[in-house]
């Protein structure tokens, strides 16, 4: 029989890493029945073994999805065994979650990860003592550098069979008796195996359990019971079960770990946290770090690689030979025109680009595997805090710079209904892989491939980002304080080289898949509509063209913005369907088959047809406007309903515009002399900005009137 193996564990306790060296590549990703969360599964190697990776959480409690999906799997559907990876640098915090795990009732081993680091640091921890006090299994571990794992895998496959024998941890003997008394009031109304466990729940009077109970078992057999015990020990019966935990964490912890270095003093992390959490040079830090990562992916390494795939790969070897083959096989000219100008000139153009988003991906893989990302949360939280948003909010921001719609899915790790909404309707701000070609493009065309562009253009999504923090607080729906933002800092360590690589691969393949699908059926219809007008004739000019008359009736919408031309517009539009269309548009239409003395015809083109200042302006409105349809759909589930996720496109849409008009407008008086309406209109449009930034938030003053009345 198939043994079920769950792996549980807090956030950044190696949980991935430890998944990804137990199931090597034998990995099934998909969603938790009903929510979007992921849901990773694999077969243990060497073994008949199914590992399921849950989300990380900090406790059982349902306070989050994650943990609400932990809890449901574990209660539910009851695994074989769980295995809790614990981070030993961290030991009291991370057992916190294990002494909940074990009133379960299933087998638990116990991975005490990072083994190498709790050695460096001069502790030493007595697993057999830790062994005992809690009943299970401990063996050291070390996911990154695979130590410990033949004898953890071993243990797990035998935990099976050991359920009999495991002793159970045990609060004090007065609260035990409180425990006791409960067990026995829904005896034969739960299932026997969970008798223990939703006593624990019912004494912490966890409101999903309440629930479930019978209204009569609950106020008068449970409740009389609660109440007895808040007399008796004064205080709440859920801080009365937390303290007990801790103190019999306090208990184990106490003899079974001993440093024998000074305690005083600082780890390597503690001295690295200092400097880059400082609260003058983190942010400067960051800056410079992004500075780096987008000099190396833009500019320099995957610059190289770009140029060879589009030059080289694409301009002299594939979309030649292509088109001779087909016409030494006589192919219809208007079929091969579709095949070499839509197909592969559209999907060539985004495809092109892959090189310098793989290099953005691996250097960002490392950062975030390393801990250093979150340490820019924790730095970001102060920034955040002052502009009315948590610090949570830059955790999706983070996780957006790969994909938009996984970040979006991130804003319901934040508690508060607020945060997570203006969160939700904001993180597609951040440039992600899909914008990243739109980028590298106006980059390369317009300011001669300067990482200063695509850093700007981060900066501009964290500014959107903070601006509209301020501007939404103030819609009575969205009002309110920022939440409190508790982050557990790990220690930094190497990042594991399987680790970079699998995720790599993963976001580089996500981005390949949708340009083989998506982006290859958007690039056929553009074709389709530059090369024939509206009675289905070939047009000899694209300018003839149904796609031209579609953008000659909505480029006057863009023109006060610098970029007025019907293509433009088009490829505007068309990014609205997914953002790497812009780019996808502009090989069909300005003929990525062709390259020239200076270049990809791509970039000659557009030098010639735009500004600089327009082209950051394009830029611009491109990554602030609506994501695309997919992210749109994940706004939806965040938000509840189509009403709430219409405002959101809207509002991004109309800040994008105006934001765009006030760079092109204000960028082209400053560089060019050039003064109009447009510059008028704009100067209007940026004094409403700055009112809707100073002006008095009327919740925050309504609530302070309230409570002086109250007073």
């Amino acid at each position: 029989m198939t043994i079920r193996i769950a792996l549980a564990g807090n956030p950044n306790c190696g949980k991935t890493t430890m998944f990804n060296r137990l199931t090597g590549s034998s990995q099934r990703v998909g969603n938790w029945p009903g929510v979007t969360i992921d849901r990773k599964e694999g077969r243990l190697k060497g073994h008949d073994a199914i590992v399921i990776d849950l989300p990380g959480i900090y406790s059982l409690s349902p306070y989050s999805p994650e943990e609400i999906v932990s809890r449901n799997f574990l209660i539910n559907d009851r695994p074989d065994v769980i295995v809790d990876i614990v981070d030993a640098t961290n030991l009291e915090r991370n057992l916190y979650l294990t002494m909940q795990i074990l009133d379960i009732g299933i087998p638990v081993v116990i991975a005490m990860n990072m083994i190498d680091t709790v050695r460096k640091e001069g502790i030493s921890i007595d697993t057999d003592i830790l062994s005992k006090s809690l009943g299970c299994k401990v063996i050291e571990t070390s996911a990154l550098k695979g130590e410990g794992l033949d004898e953890l895998i071993d243990v797990t496959v035998r935990a099976k069979d050991s359920h009999s024998d495991r002793p159970m941890i045990r609060f004090s003997d007065r609260l035990e008796s409180y425990v006791s008394s409960v067990s026995k009031a829904v005896e034969g109304i739960v299932p026997e195996q969970n008798i223990r466990w939703n006593a624990i729940k019912l004494l912490e009077k966890d409101q999903t359990i309440v629930t479930e109970l019978d209204k009569h078992v609950w106020t008068e057999k449970v409740e009389p019971i609660i109440r007895s015990l808040e007399k008796e020990f004064d205080d709440d019966s859920e801080c009365i079960i937390a303290e007990e935990r801790y103190s019999q964490i306090e208990r184990i912890v106490s003899v079974s770990v001993k440093k024998s270095k000074d305690p005083g003093k600082l780890s390597a992390s503690d001295k690295v946290d200092r400097i880059v959490t400082n609260r003058w040079l983190g942010l400067p830090i960051f800056a410079g770090i992004m500075f780096f990562v987008y000099y190396i992916s833009i500019s320099t390494v995957g610059a190289w690689g770009t140029d060879w795939v589009n030059d080289t790969l694409f301009g002299e070897y594939i979309i030649p030979g292509v088109r001779t083959w087909l016409e030494n096989a006589n192919v219809n000219p208007a079929l091969i025109g579709l095949v070499v100008d839509g197909i592969i000139g559209g999907v060539g153009a985004v495809l092109g680009f892959l090189p310098q988003i793989i290099i953005l991906f691996i250097l960002l893989v490392i950062l975030e595997d390393c801990g250093y990302m979150a340490r820019i949360a924790f730095v970001m939280d102060r920034i955040f805090r002052r502009f009315g948003l948590s610090g949570k909010s830059f955790i999706p921001v983070l996780i957006g710079t790969g994909c938009g719609v996984p970040g979006i899915m991130a804003s319901r790790t934040i508690e508060s209904t607020r945060d997570r909404r203006i969160t939700a309707m904001t993180t597609t701000f951040i440039p992600c892989s899909a914008k990243l070609p739109i980028i590298a493009l106006i980059a390369g065309a317009l300011f001669m491939g300067s990482a200063w562009v695509a850093l700007s253009a981060y900066f501009l999504g964290i500014l959107c980002i903070l601006m509209s923090g301020i501007i939404l607080k103030k819609w009575r729906s969205l009002s309110g304080e920022p939440s409190p933002f508790i982050m557990e800092l790990p220690p930094y360590h190497i990042p594991g080289i399987i680790t970079v690589i699998k995720s790599t691969l993963d976001r580089g393949w996500a981005f390949v898949k949708k340009a083989g699908t998506f982006i290859l059926l958007a690039c056929s219809l553009v074709w389709f509509l530059s090369t024939f007008s509206w009675n289905l004739a070939m047009v000899e000019s694209i300018n003839s063209s149904m796609l031209a008359d579609i953008g000659n009736s909505i480029c006057w919408i863009f023109k006060p913005l610098g970029w007025g031309n019907w293509q433009f517009s088009v490829a505007t539009i068309t990014g609205l369907l997914a953002k790497e269309n812009v780019v996808g548009t502009f090989g069909v239409l300005f003929n990525f088959a062709e390259v020239s003395e200076d270049g990809n015809e791509i970039w000659t083109v557009i030098a010639s047809m735009l500004t600089p200042i327009a082209g950051f302006s394009f830029l611009a409105f491109n990554l602030i406007c609506a994501p695309c349809f997919a992210a749109i759909g994940a706004m939806k589930r965040e938000l509840g309903d189509w009403r709430s996720t219409g405002f959101a496109v809207l509002y991004q849409c109309v800040f994008a515009y105006v934001i765009a008009m006030i760079i092109y407008q204000f960028g082209s008086l400053l560089i060019y002399g050039t003064f109009g309406i447009g510059t008028v209109v704009a100067a209007i449009l940026l004094m409403g900005l700055i009112y809707l930034l100073v002006s008095k938030d009327p919740f925050r003053t309504r609530t302070a009137n309230e409570g002086e009345t109250s007073c």
